[in-house]
Formats: C-alpha cells, sequence, structure tokens
C-alpha cells in the first residue's frame, strides 16, 4: 500500500503527538511543524500529499499560511483545524479553497475520514463501485434476458447508464469492458423488442406504449401551459448519458422536477424525429396532410428547415391561440442574440428553442480526423458535450430563465450509437444516405440479423414514395454499407457514433422538467 506524506502544522504540535502516532500506525508518514513560515518552508523543500493546517498561530494565522501554499501548490489539499466555529473564518477558508475543515478538540478517528477521504477516496471509491457493480450485474442480466414492457427497457438503460458513470469515475476502469458487453446483449434484445412491439404502439390504441415523438407536446407541454412564459430547449441528439453531466452544472440554478424518458419514432432521425415532435403527427400524415412542409429523402431541400410552421399548425389544431416562439441555433452567435432579445421571449406563452450543436459534434467527429481523437471513446464524448455546454449561450440562456423564476423542459429528437459491425446494402442512386437506415426501392442484402426490414412502411406510418418502397433499420452496433468500395467505406465509418436505427441510446431519450431554485 502506498505511504502517503502528511505535513502537519500547530504552534502546540507537542500536544498532538498521540495523534500523530496514531497516523503512523496506520501508514501515514507525518512531518510536524510549529508555525506558518516552517510549513511555507517545508512545502517549498519536500513533497506532501495533504496539509493540516492550524487557524490560530502566533506571527502568521493559518488563512495566512493557506494563502502562500495554494499560490505555490494551488492542487495540495489543506485541512484547516481550528478551535474556532466563527462563521466567518469557516467561509473564508472555504473561499481560499480549503478541502476539509476540522474543530478542536481532535478526535482521532475524525482526522482519518478526513485523510482517508482526500488521499484514498479514489481508491476506496473505485472499489466500492466495481463491487457494486458486479453485485448488480445478474440482476440488470435476469432483466435483459426477461419479458419486459417499455417502462421497464427505460429503467434498465437508466442503470446501465448509472453504471456507465460511475465506472467512468473509477480509477482504471476494469468493469468498463464487462458493462460494454452487458450493454451489447440489452441492445440485441432491446432491438427484438422493438420490432416486435413498434408496429402496435402506432396503430392499437389500447397497446402498452411508451410517450413517442409525435405526442411529445400534446401529452407533456400544452396541458401545463399557464400566463408565466415556459422554455422548450430541444437539444439535438443528445443521449441519456450526455443529458447527467449537463444536469450536474444546472444544479446550482435548477431543481428536476422530473426525470423521464419517452422513445423516438423510427428514423431516429432529426428529419422524422424531430419534425414528428413540432407536428404532433406521424411522418405518413405528415407527408398527405402537409405536402407544402413535408420533404421526403429523395428532395434535395433541408429536412428540418420547416418546423416552427409545423409548429404553429400544431397549435392551432389543439385550439392554442397564444403568442410562441421557434428559435433554432446553429452557431454561437445565434445563441448569443437571441440571449440579448431575452426580455421579449417573456412575452411569450411558449419559448421553443433547438440547439444543435450536439448533432453536429456527432457528424464533425466522423468527418474530422482532430475532432475523432477529441472523442476517442464514449467518456470523451460526454466529456466534449458537457464542455460545450459548460461554456455554451445555452447554459447562459437558462441562467436567465432561472433568474426569472420559470419553468423549463430540456429534451431531444433522437440519440446515437456507436456503429462498429458493417452491413452489405446495394440499392440505386435514390437510396438515402444515412448509415443506421436506408429507404428506396429493390434494396438488395443477403441475411437478416441486425436489422429490420419494413416492407410495409404505411405499417409504421413511414411515407411511400414507390409501390416497391421499403425501409431497413440497424440495429445493435450495426450500419449500413454500400457492396461498391466497401473496405474504404467501412474504414471511415466504423466507430463513428451514428442515428437512425433501433438502440436504447437513440430511441430512449430524456425528457426533463426543471423549476427554477429562484422561484
Amino acid at each position: 500500500m502506498q505511504r502517503y506524506n502528511i505535513l502537519w502544522a500547530d504552534d502546540e504540535i507537542d500536544l498532538l503527538k498521540p495523534h500523530i502516532l496514531f497516523l503512523s500506525d496506520k501508514g501515514y508518514d507525518v512531518t510536524p511543524v510549529t508555525s506558518g513560515a516552517d510549513a511555507i518552508d517545508a512545502c517549498e523543500k519536500q513533497h506532501y500529499d495533504v496539509v493540516f493546517l492550524d487557524e490560530n498561530m502566533p506571527g502568521m494565522t493559518g488563512l495566512e499560511t493557506l494563502s502562500y501554499i495554494k499560490s505555490m501548490k494551488p492542487a495540495l489539499p489543506v485541512v484547516m483545524i481550528t478551535k474556532s466555529e466563527e462563521e466567518q473564518i469557516m467561509e473564508e477558508a472555504i473561499g481560499a479553497k480549503i478541502a476539509d475543515y476540522l474543530i478542536k478538540p481532535l478526535n482521532p478517528n475524525q482526522i482519518l475520514i478526513s485523510v482517508k477521504r482526500l488521499l484514498d477516496n479514489r481508491r476506496l471509491v473505485s472499489q466500492r463501485t466495481n463491487m457494486n457493480y458486479q453485485q448488480e450485474f445478474a440482476n440488470i442480466s435476469m432483466k435483459v434476458n426477461d419479458q419486459m414492457d417499455h417502462e421497464e427497457w427505460a429503467d434498465v438503460y437508466k442503470k446501465l447508464v448509472y453504471w456507465e458513470l460511475e465506472i467512468d469515475k473509477t480509477e482504471n476502469k476494469s468493469m468498463s469492458e464487462v458493462l460494454e458487453m452487458q450493454k451489447v446483449e440489452a441492445n440485441a434484445n432491446f432491438a427484438r423488442f422493438v420490432i416486435d412491439e413498434y408496429e402496435s404502439w402506432l396503430n392499437d390504441a389500447d397497446a402498452d406504449r411508451p410517450l413517442l415523438s409525435h405526442q411529445l407536446l400534446e401529452k407533456t407541454v400544452f396541458p401545463n401551459l399557464t400566463d408565466e412564459p415556459t422554455f422548450v430547449i430541444v437539444i439535438d441528439n443528445l443521449r441519456f448519458d450526455q443529458w447527467k453531466l449537463i444536469e450536474e452544472d444546472l444544479s446550482p440554478y435548477f431543481n428536476v422536477e422530473s426525470e423521464d424518458t419517452y422513445y423516438s419514432i423510427l428514423p431516429t432521425t432529426t428529419a422524422y424525429a424531430r419534425n414528428a415532435i413540432f407536428s404532433g403527427e406521424l411522418p405518413l400524415e405528415m407527408s398527405k396532410k402537409h405536402p407544402d412542409l413535408w420533404v421526403g429523402d429523395g428532395d434535395d431541400e433541408g429536412k428540418n428547415n420547416n418546423e416552427a410552421e409545423f409548429l404553429g399548425r400544431n397549435l392551432k389544431r389543439h385550439g392554442l391561440d397564444i403568442k410562441y416562439s421557434y428559435h433554432k441555433i446553429i452557431h454561437s452567435t445565434q445563441g448569443k442574440q437571441l440571449n440579448d432579445q431575452f426580455s421579449n421571449l417573456l412575452q411569450n406563452q411558449l419559448n421553443v428553442v433547438v440547439y444543435n450543436f450536439v448533432d453536429m459534434l456527432s457528424h464533425a467527429r466522423t468527418d474530422m480526423s482532430m475532432i475523432r481523437e477529441l472523442a476517442a471513446d464514449e467518456s470523451a464524448y460526454r466529456s466534449l458535450t458537457q464542455s460545450w455546454f459548460q461554456h455554451s449561450p445555452l447554459l447562459d440562456l437558462l441562467k436567465l430563465i432561472s433568474e426569472k423564476g420559470l419553468k423549463v423542459v430540456i429534451t431531444t429528437d433522437h440519440g446515437t450509437y456507436r456503429v462498429k459491425k458493417p452491413f452489405k446494402v446495394a440499392g440505386d442512386k435514390n437510396v438515402n444516405t444515412n448509415l443506421r437506415y436506408k429507404q428506396g426501392k429493390n434494396l438488395g442484402y443477403k441475411g437478416k440479423n441486425g436489422i429490420y426490414d419494413v416492407a410495409r412502411p404505411e405499417h409504421i406510418h413511414l411515407p411511400k414514395p414507390n409501390v416497391s418502397t421499403a425501409y431497413l433499420f440497424a440495429t445493435e452496433d450495426t450500419f449500413f454499407a454500400y457492396p461498391n468500395n466497401f473496405n474504404h467505406y467501412v474504414k471511415y465509418y466504423k466507430d463513428t457514433f451514428q442515428h437512425g436505427g433501433i438502440s436504447m441510446e437513440e430511441m430512449i431519450i430524456p425528457l426533463i422538467s426543471l423549476t427554477s431554485k429562484r422561484g
């Protein structure tokens, strides 16, 4: 076991010998000094893992010594020890970034707990996390291989996300491969579940079905509109694990009123799923009722340029004659401009803001080697999303909403999945280019492992431009590749984040209601 070095500064250090001997017996090397100046001198000459610092020493005070030590070694944890319980001293010490605060008389176990929390915390947490996941592994596996409904699948996915984030914090991530295998197994069974149930969700009024994209506004937003402005933030391509990191940055400003999920429709893409959110209708109905707005796969026109009009017609259909706004943010300058106009948004009962950054990140990771290096794995991909959010106009907008004591809904249109296994599909020049679903006529392929083939698209409420049009959806970690130049195509797209198909990550997506802590 590693031995740690502790520096202990106290003008009455002789009285603390029993505590020093106690720590020594526990495997820690303690260097005693009797003044702040000696503590600073010791820190300059030698490495210490933690410093115990008495606040009330003659000459240089503990707080003054703390300031010097932090200027030299900002990462060195310092524990302030004092006889005083004055709030002002506590606040000054906390403001100076102390690691802990102990009040005399000291208890040996109190000291040991502080040391272990600072020096052994990561190792102890890693051990406990790995042990707890090992115990939970069997329970999750039993559920994954059992007959589950959509709510149980959502719960299992949330558990897998929880363990993924916890294991990500451990020292060597030793259980990450086991978890990844469990996620692969879960997604294989989830795909079979969706294939069995999806058609009934869309057609059987009595089916036990989840909340779906086209029901999102009608079921969760419209009934809760009041005279106070409501904000709906749609972060394109936001997975549940990415939301959990963003949640950390929102905790100073909002309480999480509800942390739910809903299911994206197929295909899990912006053109279908997000248009369904704003129109309140499935793609087949959109194409028939709104031919002036619907843009199919065969058209070159942008497929999500009519969301504001879809939203307006949806509101009108539900008899909601209200003031509303719709904004799509693609560049940070647009986000800053929207924040500058925030007071105007307060005149509306409903404000919808679409943020496209996460979707652009997934595409950029495919197309740019530098971004692929920065987001080399799931953990780095999440981290990059969080870093963007922390410095984004979106966080500034949410702070403004919080200051006004208003409610906000954060959601997305679909998630994304890391693909690894190519599946050969042949088609004519009119077949769409998405890697996780294909739409076209005379699609050629062999075998059905890893795909969901839909010969009659109207059965799942998808448009059918031609009599022989069919849809193929990738499941698990499959992605579609053309036979022509197959090896180059596979090398380019393997291990990229894609969407459009069937996976928990793409379909089970966050629906979060926040209330301001100032409300």
